[in-house]
């Protein structure tokens, strides 16, 4: 079986027609303080000759249904635009790219409504053990390094032949297996993969000059490190500050009205700009609170 596996992948490598996908169980831990509310989101990884991307299965089907429904309101012309909240949106909301041959990678995340792209300026730096272990299918060789505020365990396979990995992790003698970072607080675990006929080129959403929609459309902003760290302080002082500008700008640029409407636990509705505001500011910070243990701690500290 496991010949016959390899045997595809490297047909995708010499036929530059497929894209290599593998898929990644993702269990992390959010909160430090309740180490028994483990999460799992699936993962994949997906590589072609040019690189590869890592992004939430679950979030991009949200994503991409959302887009289809937006599409369509558009080309029909309402006057009223509506995103219905899908039932599985994905955990996890960023992605990672790495461009070859030199590992050129970025992280897209997003702060409130503004979407970046962060450049990683650092290569992760391993030094490969002598012990091995059968992961599966696979007979896999240990590695460690230190990245992002985590030290990590990664277990390699030269038997797949990628140097790549999840998330931000690349450059070992063959695809990291498993991953997992010293706390137990994040691990990505190989659980499959095949082979899958890449799309045709699909053009960005244009969206019209008075339609916003969260998470749709627009443009990243290329960051440093550094730069998104000064960002990410500035909304977790003040995280209704973009909401406030937004609604400063309707009725000039934006040329029409803009309306917040938001829930409280209880379920009564509130829409007076500066109560939705305070209710804003208390769910971001309750958010915060239980959402205090990131992938790569220095990215947010």
């Amino acid at each position: 079986m496991k010949t016959k596996i390899l045997f595809f992948m490297i047909l995708g490598i010499l036929g530059h027609a497929q894209i290599n996908r593998f898929f990644y169980e993702y269990k992390f831990i959010p909160d430090s303080n309740n180490k028994e509310d483990v999460k799992k989101e699936m993962m994949l990884l997906d590589i072609d000759k040019n690189g590869s991307n890592y992004y939430s299965h679950d979030k991009f089907v949200a994503d991409s249904i959302s887009r289809a429904e937006l599409e369509n309101q558009i080309k029909a012309g309402g006057g009223n635009i509506s995103v219905n909240r899908r039932e599985k949106p994905g955990q996890v909301s960023y992605k990672v790219t790495k461009q070859y041959p030199d590992f050129k990678t970025y992280l897209f995340r997003s702060i409130s409504m503004d979407k970046y792209k962060i450049k990683e300026d650092k290569k992760p730096e391993w030094k490969i053990l002598p012990e091995k272990q059968k992961i599966g299918e696979y007979n896999t060789q240990k590695a460690i390094t230190t990245l992002g505020g985590r030290d990590w365990i990664a277990w390699f396979s030269t038997e797949i032949p990628f140097q790549d990995g999840p998330y931000i992790f690349y450059g070992l003698p063959g695809l990291i297996v498993k991953l997992e970072d010293s706390t137990g607080s994040h691990s990505m675990m190989l659980v499959g993969n095949k082979t899958v006929k890449p799309k045709d080129s699909e053009q960005e959403l244009q969206l019209p000059d008075n339609v916003k929609v969260l998470g749709l459309g627009g443009k990243e902003l290329e960051v440093t490190k550094e730069q998104f760290k000064k960002a990410w302080k500035a909304y977790v002082n003040d995280p209704s500050k973009n909401m406030r500008e937004l609604m400063m700008k309707s009725g000039g640029e934006l040329g029409t009205k803009v309306a917040f409407k938001v829930r409280t636990s209880d379920g009564k509705e509130i829409s007076d700009p500066s109560q939705v505001f305070r209710e804003m500011e208390k769910r971001t910070k309750e958010m915060l609170q239980k959402d205090n243990n990131p992938i790569e701690p220095d990215l947010v500290n």
